[in-house]
Order: structure tokens, then C-alpha cells, then sequence
């Protein structure tokens, strides 16, 4: 889908979200009587310093709202310029993702809608930083691509593939970032996305982190869960 068409079938009632260099910000009335604010990535820009600093600032200028924050994103990975990586793009990234979990915290539901591609540190600041990940059928996550995953753990991309075949964690895409759990749930495109969204905001999932738990009910990631609670028990008891 594109960003007009994503827009008009998740707000049918009118928004005011615009997109400038990029970057969406605005707002839109929900059934319910709430308004959800709107920030997102569009027509797959990377995500640099720049990027990243005004998405922060708008996030903390209205997280003292009461609607949910949708997060849309069709970005490419961070912006690779040694610019960015000079000024700390991975500091900027990392307070983007706070700031999203800051205002969740704050009684804010923050959900990303994943329509397009997103990779990388881009993909780790916005879609996954919310707490329920939706996407839409044709949509491209990778946290690292076999060519980039090849130079850092010297394994051929023919390997790579190999592995990919039966274990989700070696491989890019959409049915294999759901099995992890990354993705909560993939909406059908041919349905309003004004209904899914309602269905969704009436039985949203609390605040903790269960991408793990998913990831072995999906059978794509089976040992997250154990170890993340074998790291909570002992930083607990020590």
C-alpha cells in the first residue's frame, strides 16, 4: 500500500498528518472520541541525527496526550555518513526509542504500522521501539541483511541462506520477523485499517516486552525467553 492509501484506510474520518522531508507528523480523531498523534518515516528516508532529533522533539512535545502514537514507517536503515556517526547517530537513535517507551510509560500506547521497508538502526528507534508492532502484507523488515550479516560473522551468504531456510533469525522479511515475535500481527490490507486499529486499541496487549514469549510460540526464536529470564533472576537475586 501506499502512504495515501494507508492514511485515508486508517483515518476515513479525516487527519491532519502531512509529510515533510520524510518525516510524518500530525493527528487524526478516533472512533472512541481520543485522538491519535502520528510521527513516522515515509518514502523509505533514512534516519540520521537529524531525523531522529526531530522525532524525539515531537514525541516529547505531545506525550502528555491521551490518544495512542502511531508510528508509520517506510525508512531505509540509519543514514551511513560519517557525519551522522561523528555526532553520535547511535546516541540520537537510542534517545528516539526512549522517548517512545517514555511516553508509553506515560500512559501513551504507542503502536508502529510497518507498510513499507525499514532496516537496521532506523528499524530498532521506530517500529520496534512501540509496544505492539502491526504490518501490512508486502511490508520489509530486516534488522541485517545476509550481505551485511555475512561480513560480521564471516559466514558465506551461501551459508547464510541455508540456515535462513529453517531458522527465522537468519533471515530478513516479513514471515520471519512475525515468527520471532518482532511483529505482533500482520493486518490484511483488504480489511479497513480503521477497524483492525479499533479491534486492536479495545484488546491491547500491557506494557511488558512478550516479543520473546511469541518468538517460541511462533517457533522462530526458542531461546529468548529463557535466557532474558535467566538474566532478570540472577540481576534480581544479586
Amino acid at each position: 500500500m501506499q502512504l495515501a492509501d494507508v492514511l485515508s484506510s486508517l483515518f476515513p474520518n479525516g487527519h491532519s498528518v502531512s509529510s515533510k522531508d520524510g518525516l510524518l507528523y500530525g493527528s487524526a480523531p478516533l472512533p472512541d472520541g481520543t485522538t491519535a498523534f502520528v510521527v513516522g518515516v515515509s518514502d523509505r528516508t533514512a534516519v540520521g541525527v537529524d531525523q531522529a532529533a526531530l522525532l524525539s522533539r515531537q514525541i516529547l512535545n505531545d506525550h502528555e496526550g491521551s490518544g495512542p502514537i502511531l508510528v508509520i514507517v517506510d525508512s531505509d536503515s540509519q543514514r551511513m555518513s560519517k557525519r551522522d556517526e561523528l555526532l553520535g547517530l547511535n546516541e540520537f537513535l537510542a534517545h528516539l526509542a526512549k522517548c517512545l517507551i517514555f511516553a508509553d510509560l506515560q500512559g501513551r500506547p504507542t503502536i508502529g504500522i510497518l507498510y513499507g521497508h525499514t532496516a537496521a538502526g532506523a528499524f530498532l528507534a521506530t517500529a520496534l521501539a512501540t509496544r505492539v508492532l502491526v504490518a501490512l502484507p508486502g511490508a520489509e523488515p530486516a534488522v541485517m541483511d545476509l550481505a551485511s550479516m555475512s561480513k560480521v560473522t564471516k559466514l558465506s551468504i551461501e551459508v547464510l541462506q541455508e540456515k535462513a531456510k529453517s531458522t527465522a533469525i537468519f533471515a530478513p522479511g516479513l514471515d520471519n520477523l512475525a515468527k520471532t515475535g518482532a511483529v505482533h500481527f500482520v493486518w490484511d490490507a483488504k480489511i479497513s485499517l480503521a477497524n483492525q486499529l479499533r479491534a486492536l486499541l479495545a484488546d491491547l496487549p500491557d506494557a511488558s516486552d512478550r516479543r520473546d514469549v511469541l518468538g517460541i510460540e511462533r517457533n522462530g526464536r526458542n531461546k529468548a525467553a529463557e535466557i532474558a529470564e535467566m538474566v532478570y533472576a540472577s540481576a534480581r537475586d544479586s
